[in-house]
């Protein structure tokens, strides 16, 4: 058998074994059932961020797990609630405070935070406890919804529960508000903790970093259009999948580039990490990423266009190569912008000025 033919079976196969991955997965979006006490007030309102029972990286889960430590960590009592008796998320090191739907009692104080992976479950949450929904990614508002379907905009539109959502870019901030321009949006930055994501002490050699978890066609084609041209002849490619996040941190320092084809994403932490970690990032900005995927810094492309991806990436290698100077000038601009941007002290004053002025309200009557 050829290598040619053998590649082919295998990329079949995978295929193959992810839909039936996918397939057999639980559905997160299903709310557990919430038991609730409007008739009681805390005496110490409890922040409860909802999570899904799901343990496998991502950084949208991680950021619920880092809001409660910080909340935590501030005096305000905060846990994470998961359905599963005993889940955890294990993916990644942390010592949060997790609690489970059945042995929980939401009283008329404290406040629910909700993803908006939930999509339009989200009607399902019992009335009388303020909400906060959150939502990493406004493109994922609406991805369940029909030309003629109402559901997902429930949540946002007839909930009288709702206090505000959260989102984590000015791009989703401006989406939410052109849609809902009754409703409180407040943008949280989110943080890099300096100690995982850092630059090299030593600039990195011919590594293309990569994360083809998402947007694995994408890196495919662009991968092997400068293959075709002889491009990538001298370059290595390092695939980051299923690590923790020091893992993905040590791998990104190993890398000159990271390829990021993002779209339609939140924000798109990943580009971001890498670029804290020394990496020139190339790639779509997919809209939450237009505020740091920059041209003072990095090398965009046009969004969903491969050929301009392919040539960004090529004139890319071509710097690291001929003017190693000006690359890792480049480099450090978008290092120095990203570290200070999305500092963790960003992400802390932006958590504690909202649920510190939002538990501060006097909470609203139970309505039926």
């Amino acid at each position: 058998m050829t290598g040619k033919r053998r590649g082919l079976l295998w990329n079949v196969a995978r295929a193959a074994l992810d839909r039936v991955r996918a397939a057999s997965r639980p559905d997160f979006s299903a709310v557990p059932p919430l038991k609730v006490d409007t008739s009681r007030q805390s005496e110490a309102p409890v922040v409860y961020y909802l999570c899904p029972d799901f343990d496998e990286a991502s950084g949208g889960i991680r950021t619920l797990y880092r809001h409660v430590d910080l909340l935590n960590a501030a005096g305000v009592s905060a846990a994470i609630l998961h359905t599963r008796e005993g889940f955890r998320c294990t993916w990644f090191p942390h010592d949060t405070r997790i609690v489970y739907a059945a042995r929980v009692t939401l009283r008329a104080s404290d406040v629910l935070v909700l993803p908006e992976v939930y999509g339009a479950n989200l009607r399902k949450v019992p009335r009388g406890i303020r909400q906060v929904i959150f939502n990493q990614n406004t493109y994922l508002t609406f991805s369940r919804a029909t030309l003629e379907s109402a559901e997902e905009r429930a949540p946002y539109q007839d909930n009288p529960d709702l206090a505000a959502v959260l989102v984590v870019s000015e791009d989703n901030a401006e989406y939410l508000r052109f849609a809902f321009p009754h409703l409180r949006i407040e943008r949280v930055h989110q943080g890099l903790d300096p100690t995982v994501f850092h630059p090299p002490a030593q600039p990195a050699g011919r590594r293309i970093a990569l994360m083809p978890r998402r947007y694995a066609r994408d890196l495919v084609q662009v991968v092997q259009l400068l293959r075709a041209r002889g491009s990538m002849e001298r370059w290595e490619l390092v695939i980051i999948e299923n690590r923790t996040p020091r893992q993905t941190a040590d791998l990104m320092r190993q890398s000159a580039i990271f390829l990021a084809p993002s779209n339609q994403e939140g924000f798109g932490l990943p580009p971001v990490e890498a670029m804290a970690c020394g990496c020139l990032a190339v790639g779509f900005p997919g809209h939450g990423g237009r505020e740091f995927l920059r041209p003072e810094w990095s090398m965009p492309a046009e969004q969903g266009n491969l050929i301009a991806l392919a040539q960004a990436l090529e004139q890319a290698m071509r710097l690291h190569m001929e003017n190693p100077a000006a690359f890792q000038e480049l480099a450090r601009r978008g290092t120095d912008f990203v570290r200070q941007e999305y500092a963790p002290q960003a992400e802390r004053a932006d958590v504690l000025r909202f649920f510190q002025s939002l538990l501060a309200q006097a909470p609203r009557e139970a309505r039926p």
